[in-house]
């Protein structure tokens, strides 16, 4: 699938395998025309992609080839074994964790699971999670502090699901509660959006010591179509409600609500998801091992510091 700005890259990129083509089949030599085509192409990409609005990042982070949180998970981890349930109602398969050894160290991982396929989506519930996904996230939780293991949390959701049903079971109070303990685990917390961070869908996996956005992802208290129904009472709007949220990495970074980007190879995770996995890896494990050198209580307060310190009031 093309976004409308990748069909400018994808045409030249059509025109140079047909003059490929044409000189393996007439065996014509030209390699000056190729190779011109070729730097023009990668201009085109630079240019291109460091000058994307709002909504075309938002457009990104959706790309259907866009790696998912278990793709990520089966890149960077030898061994992932994944855990199921909360112990309470089901086991909600939008929420996905368990344990993980990235280069030697063990890890718990949690995350949001989107779907491929329509059969997928429909058994992912779109990446939505309901009240037992939170509290099967917080068992995990839990777990790793049990053992002494660092928390890894990967966000992709267009917010908690908000059917009845998940209301019935008290989805605020669940999200609200992983927030509360999130605060208070004494292991390394690291939280990483690879996709959408849309309301408290993500910040029920989101409390950590390290917050961190991949370069074409999003993270807001709403999602630009939903924003823009509400104030234009049409889904028309988004565009401008995209530029209005500030939703954007470099946008988060700049107002101080987190503490790092992840650079994607250029055109995005989805163009080469090996590149974009060993980044992810190579920024965890760092962190990692910065965090365990501090105590625990000090890591504690300085989570609870760092989010008291957001937003701004009078």
């Amino acid at each position: 699938m093309l976004l409308e700005f990748e069909k400018p890259i994808a045409e030249l990129e059509e025109k140079l395998q047909d003059m490929r083509q044409l000189a393996r089949t007439n065996d014509v030599d030209v390699s000056e025309t190729v190779k011109s085509l070729e730097q023009k192409i990668e201009k085109l990409k630079k240019d291109t992609f460091q000058n994307l609005t709002r909504w075309q990042r938002v457009q990104l982070s959706r790309h259907p080839d866009r790696p998912y949180a278990l793709d990520y998970i089966f890149e960077i981890t030898d061994d992932f074994i994944e855990i199921h349930g909360d112990r309470n109602v089901k086991d909600d398969k939008a929420m996905i964790g368990g344990f993980g050894s990235i280069d030697g160290q063990t890890v718990m991982i949690i995350g949001q699971q989107k779907g491929r396929n329509t059969k997928q989506r429909q058994m992912r519930n779109f990446g939505m999670a309901n009240p037992e996904g939170y509290r099967k996230a917080l068992r995990l939780m839990k777990m790793a502090e049990k053992f002494g293991k660092p928390i890894v949390c990967l966000i992709d959701t267009p917010g908690a699901y908000p059917g009845l049903e998940a209301e019935e079971r008290g989805q605020g109070e669940a999200i609200a509660r992983n927030v509360k303990e999130m605060f208070m685990l004494t292991v390394p917390v690291i939280c990483v959006i690879i996709g959408e961070g849309a309301s408290g869908g993500a910040i029920g996996i989101g409390v950590g010591d390290r917050v961190l956005m991949m370069e074409n992802t999003w993270y807001s208290v709403i999602s630009p179509e939903s924003c823009s129904s509400i104030l234009w009472r049409s889904w028309e709007y988004k565009e401008q409600a995209a530029e209005a949220l500030k939703l954007t990495a470099n946008d988060m970074m700049g107002n101080k609500l987190i503490d790092g980007i992840i650079s994607e190879p250029l055109g995005g995770a989805h163009t080469d998801m090996k590149a974009a996995a060993q980044e992810l890896k190579k920024v965890i494990l760092k962190d990692i091992k910065a965090l365990s050198k501090v105590d625990a209580r000090q890591r504690i307060d300085a989570r609870i510091d760092k989010f008291s310190a957001m937003g701004a009031y009078a």
